[in-house]
C-alpha cells in the first residue's frame, strides 16, 4: 500500500470521480490539471493499491457461477446451464437456451454447419426470425434415415436456413454407405466434396451429443446394426457426434464405420472455432465429460444436474 497520504488522496478522488460520477478521463483530466495518459495510470494505481475494488453479484436465481466452474474445469468459452422446470420438457428448454446462445453468437454472415438429432430439432423451433441472407447453413453429415424425418440433417439445415433466410447447402449423398469404395467414389463429386470443405471451414457449429445404446435414433432408425453397436461398445465407444464415435477421453474410436462415412470427422469439428455442444439428462453425462475432456466442443448448453456431476463426479 502506498505510504503517500495526498496521493492516496488523489487516488480516491479520481476514482470516485469516474466509477461514480460517471466523468470520462478526459474530463477528469480537465477538472484535476492532469494529462489524460496519467489519469489512466491513476486509475490503474486505484485499483492496484485497493483504493477500487470491484465486486460483480451474480443475477438472481441463475447458474452463473456453475458455469463459471464448468468453463474453468474443462476450459471451455462458455457453458450455459439451465433447471428445466419438468424433466419431460428438458429437451424442448434446451433446445430454448441453446437457440438464445446461438443466435447471439452471430453477427449474420457466417458460416453455420449442423449436425441432427431430437435436440437439435429443439433448438431450431426455438429460433427466432432474422433476416441473414449473407449467412450459409451447411449440413455435416450425409441423409440418415427417411427423406422425410425431421430430425435429420437436410430438413434441419432447410428449416434453420428458412428461419434466417439464411443459404441452405445440403450434402447430396448419404451419411452411410456400404463400402469404403462406395464412400470414395462419392467424395469423388465436386459438389459433395465442396460441402464438407465449406462445412469444415465453418466458423460456428451445432451439434447433438449422442450416446450409442439399444433405444437409441440410431438404433430405432436402423443406421447401425446390433453388431456394430456391440462392435463400438467392445472399442470403448461412450458417445458420437455426427456418427463420429469417442472413448471416455474424447479420442476417435477406431471403427470400420468410419470408412463409410460421408461426413466430417471429429478433428474437423474440433477446427472449428465455435462448436457449440447441447445435451442433458443423465442419459448423456458420460458422452458430455468424454466430448469435454477430449475439447471436441468448447460451448456447453446442458441441465443443473449435469453441471454439478460434471464439477463433482470423478
Amino acid at each position: 500500500m502506498t505510504t503517500d497520504p495526498e496521493l492516496q488522496k488523489l487516488l480516491y478522488k479520481i476514482a470516485k470521480a469516474y466509477y461514480e460520477d460517471n466523468l470520462t478521463q478526459e474530463q477528469i483530466a480537465q477538472r484535476f490539471g492532469l494529462s489524460r495518459i496519467k489519469v489512466s495510470r491513476l486509475l490503474s494505481r486505484a485499483r492496484e493499491e485497493r483504493v477500487v475494488q470491484i465486486t460483480i453479484v451474480p443475477p438472481h436465481t441463475s447458474h452463473a457461477d456453475l458455469e463459471r466452474t464448468i468453463e474453468a474445469r474443462y476450459q471451455l468459452d462458455e457453458a450455459v446451464v439451465i433447471t428445466p422446470g419438468d424433466a419431460t420438457w428438458l429437451v424442448r428448454e434446451l433446445g430454448a437456451a441453446a437457440a438464445e446462445c446461438l443466435v447471439r453468437s452471430l453477427q449474420g454472415n457466417e458460416v453455420l454447419t449442423l449436425s441432427w438429432g431430437t435436440t437439435l430439432l429443439a433448438v431450431i423451433e426455438a429460433l427466432p426470425p432474422q433476416n441473414w441472407p449473407e449467412m450459409r447453413v451447411v449440413q455435416m453429415l450425409g441423409g440418415l434415415g427417411k427423406p422425410e424425418a425431421d430430425v435429420y440433417g437436410a430438413d434441419l439445415v432447410h428449416r434453420m436456413a428458412r428461419t434466417f433466410a439464411a443459404k441452405p447447402r445440403m450434402l447430396s449423398a448419404p451419411g452411410i454407405v456400404i463400402s469404403a469404395q462406395v464412400r470414395d467414389a462419392l467424395l469423388a463429386d465436386p459438389q459433395i466434396a465442396d460441402t464438407l470443405a465449406l462445412a469444415a471451414q465453418a466458423d460456428v457449429a451445432l451439434v447433438g451429443l449422442g450416446a450409442p445404446r439399444p433405444g437409441a435414433v440410431v438404433m430405432e432408425s436402423g443406421i447401425l446394426t446390433a453388431q456394430e453397436l456391440n462392435e463400438l461398445h467392445e472399442r470403448g465407444a461412450v458417445g458420437d457426434i455426427a456418427l463420429r464415435f469417442f472413448d471416455a477421453e474424447g479420442n476417435p474410436v477406431q471403427h470400420e464405420i468410419n470408412n463409410r462415412i460421408i461426413g466430417l470427422t471429429l478433428e474437423e469439428i474440433r477446427r472449428i472455432p465455435r462448436v457449440i455442444g447441447v445435451a442433458g439428462g443423465p442419459d448423456k453425462y458420460q458422452v458430455i465429460r468424454a466430448a469435454l475432456r477430449g475439447r471436441l466442443i468448447n460451448v456447453l448448453v446442458t441441465d443443473e444436474e449435469t453441471g454439478q456431476r460434471l464439477i463433482y463426479d470423478q
